[in-house]
């Protein structure tokens, strides 16, 4: 093994199956041995890697679309790094790549997993945002799952997220009516009026959902791309017109709940208003990452298309932001940046 090569990388381990509200008990940071790559595979030095709420499913042993973590073993998610060793065709070291092995420094990565990204288009970092999974989920749920056309109005929630604050960009760039979001708080709010460009927003904590949206939308909504659920879900169904379509992306308000909870006490609306009620989830949409691609970097590069990070420093912080996301504390995509 060359010397220039770590001989040890540390890694976040699920050690318990969280009940409610993850605590940090329920994790450990360890350390593990690295070697050399065997062949047709790459060690990444990580430089970033994401933290999202599907990974709070991820910590119940269920079964659902994406396998649970396993107990005492590294958690896994999007993560962006440079190439330190390879035993990969097309791979060289010094190359900037992105996998699904992060919560951790350094990934011994089978070749077929990794995609090459280009850190002179965009930062790194934006491989796992605007660029990346939550962009691709944005793009997606609006075009294709919510069918959206000009003119329509469109509701989002969770809207300062990576996923809420490009969806609503993206809707008004091609032409909504109107574009309506909201948050967790005023400076939140702000942000997506004053620098993203929605047409209306509100703080959900300062009073019911139902009547802050019917004030924010008097003429109803067309489409609404649904991060919250609950409350939220319930009061975009009373204001959605005919024929109105809603994504379901995620449901981030009871992913900690321990009870039951209650679904939206109207849905008898759905068959009058004919309306469209629709999950989602990117893996099903790969075909349009070309397009997306394509179509995100020149809303960037026009300046039409704005993004914020929340970067926490240091791998030692992965509970930290992982907690602070589900928590809200982010604005825009939550990363994990490693010296």
């Amino acid at each position: 093994m060359s010397a220039a090569l770590p001989t040890t990388s540390r890694e976040w381990h699920l050690v318990a199956r969280p009940h409610g509200w993850p605590r940090a008990e329920d994790f450990a940071l360890r350390e593990a041995a690295v070697a050399a790559p065997a062949e047709g595979r790459i060690l990444v030095r990580n430089k970033h890697f994401s933290v999202d709420p599907y990974m709070r499913g991820r910590m119940n042993d269920v079964k659902s679309y994406t396998p649970p973590f396993q107990l005492d073993r590294p958690m896994d998610g999007g993560a962006v790094g440079e190439v330190i060793a390879s035993a990969a065709e097309g791979f060289a070291v010094g190359d900037h790549v992105l996998h699904g092995l992060g919560w951790r420094e350094i990934a011994d990565v089978p070749a077929e997993h990794a995609v090459k990204v280009d850190a002179g288009i965009a930062p790194l970092s934006a491989y796992l945002g605007v660029l990346g999974m939550t962009g691709l989920t944005a793009y997606a749920g609006l075009f294709d799952v919510a069918s959206f056309k000009e003119g329509d109005a469109v509701f989002v929630s969770g809207a300062a997220g990576a996923v809420g604050s490009q969806v609503g960009q993206l809707a008004r760039i091609n032409g909504a009516s109107r574009v309506i979001g909201s948050a967790g708080s005023d400076e939140k709010v702000r942000l997506l009026v004053e620098e993203y460009g929605f047409d209306a927003a509100f703080n959900y904590k300062d009073g019911p959902v139902r009547d802050q949206l019917r004030e924010a939308a008097p003429d109803g909504i067309d489409v609404y791309f649904d991060n919250v659920g609950g409350e939220h879900l319930e009061a975009a169904i009373g204001s959605l017109n005919l024929h109105g379509r809603v994504t379901v992306c995620g449901m981030i308000a009871q992913y900690n709940a321990t009870e039951p909870t209650p679904g939206p006490r109207n849905m008898a609306l759905i068959i009058g208003k004919r309306l469209r009620i629709q999950g989602m989830l990117v893996g099903d949409h790969a075909d349009l990452k070309e397009k997306f691609v394509q179509d995100v970097a020149g809303w960037l590069a026009s300046g039409e298309l704005k993004y914020q990070e929340t970067a926490i420093q240091g791998i030692e912080k992965g509970y930290d932001a992982f907690v602070g996301l589900l928590r809200g504390e982010n604005t825009g995509k939550m990363v994990v940046s490693l010296a």
